[in-house]
């Protein structure tokens, strides 16, 4: 085309935000840009407003009847997603079956329960602007079903765990996460709980395996 040609054609005008380079739209919607970075690595990403859309968006993944662990997560309380998957009686929950069990006579099987859910259900103590999600743990018996054990694993992420680097991601787990696991292991137990283990997931393998369902208003710690 020539320039004349090209000078005749009327642009159709762009919608907002349109012609801001990707820098400045992930600086307007940084959930937005993570979950695009996630997706690049081959895990599955939702954005949503509320907690409760966080709640629906997550029960909608898990077909009724589905075998489901998940731990004793404040993100997953405050989106209400622990009372549905544990104790309604919808789902084949590991949890109180857990309860049940002896852990002298039956340590081994409590173990592979824990390890090799159909359904992993749990958050991350932070997620990098990269998309690196860090998880920590004093015992890591979740860290094992979220690395590879698990057949589907979903994390649910509040937006005040997004942080710039892994820097950034150590340091909040140790200021605000382990202070407040900390306490409330002291309040339940009279003990105090110590952090022996962390994992970093960057992508994975099959794609679709992992979920993370990113909420715009902060829930969790």
């Amino acid at each position: 085309m020539t320039h004349a040609a090209r000078a005749a054609v009327t642009p159709t005008p762009a919608p907002p935000n349109a012609m801001a380079a990707p820098g400045d739209r992930e600086a307007e919607d940084p959930l937005g840009g993570i979950a695009g970075v996630l997706r690049a690595h081959r895990i599955e990403a939702i954005v949503v407003d509320t907690a409760e859309q966080a709640r629906i968006a997550v029960l909608a993944l898990i077909p009724e009847g589905a075998e489901v662990h998940s731990g004793k997560s404040k993100t997953l309380e405050d989106v209400g997603l622990y009372a549905e998957l544990v104790e309604s009686g919808r789902y084949e929950a590991i949890r109180p079956r857990l309860f049940k069990m002896d852990r002298q006579t039956q340590a081994a099987e409590m173990r592979r329960m824990v390890a090799t859910p159909d359904y992993m259900v749990g958050s991350v103590a932070a997620i990098t602007a990269d998309g690196a999600l860090v998880a920590a743990s004093a015992t890591g018996s979740q860290l094992g079903s979220y690395a590879a054990g698990a057949g589907h694993l979903i994390l649910v992420v509040g937006s005040q765990k997004l942080v710039p680097d892994l820097d950034a991601a150590l340091r909040r787990i140790a200021e605000v996460v382990f202070p407040y696991e900390d306490a409330q292991v002291v309040e339940r137990l009279g003990v105090h709980t110590i952090l022996e283990k962390i994992l970093i997931i960057y992508g994975e393998w099959t794609a679709g395996r992992t979920t993370v369902v990113l909420v715009r208003e902060p829930v969790g710690v």
